[in-house]
């Protein structure tokens, strides 16, 4: 009897389609709760998503283990999707935001510039796409409370074109 050579994973599972998007993981954590027999351990997963074109994703979940709080990081993170108006590949106008502690400056670069950021912010700029850009953080070094003052400056970029209507 002749064994057939398998092609794709077992259990008679077809190939596992990929992802548009990339993702890293910025952060793992283990959290502890106190109960009444001692102390419960969990970890705690912060994941960025995006596809470098201008798409974006962050998610931050707590599971049993590793592997649970990351899957469940990257559901939310698709979930959290945010769109960037880019600007070739830069972001269109200089935002200042304070999220709780942390205070996030980030302001378009010239060509040929580079990413001039530190740490989680990094990482969130090279997923969404952005290749120049300066960006400096202010207050806490918490990286779950920078990464998501980057996500609510996102959120208040506007385009060139609504800048425009605004003014008018």
């Amino acid at each position: 009897m002749e064994k057939r050579p398998r092609k794709f994973g077992g259990k008679g599972r077809g190939p596992r389609e990929k992802s548009e998007f990339d993702q890293k993981l910025v952060e793992v954590k283990r959290v502890t709760r106190v109960v009444a027999g001692g102390k419960r351990m969990r970890f705690r997963a912060l994941v960025v998503i995006g596809n470098k074109k201008g798409k974006v994703g962050m998610g931050l979940r707590k599971g049993m283990d590793v592997s649970d709080s990351v899957n469940k990081a990257v559901n939310q993170a698709k979930k959290n999707l945010v769109v960037l108006p880019l600007e070739g590949d830069t972001i269109p106008h200089e935002v200042n935001i304070k999220y709780k502690s942390s205070k996030i400056m980030l302001r378009p670069a010239k060509p040929g510039t580079g990413v001039i950021a530190g740490g989680a912010v990094r990482s969130v700029m090279e997923l969404a796409g952005i290749k120049n850009i300066v960006s400096k953080m202010f207050g806490s070094n918490n990286k779950a409370n920078n990464v998501k003052a980057v996500f609510a400056a996102f959120r208040i970029l506007k385009s060139k074109e609504e800048l425009r209507k605004l003014r008018k």
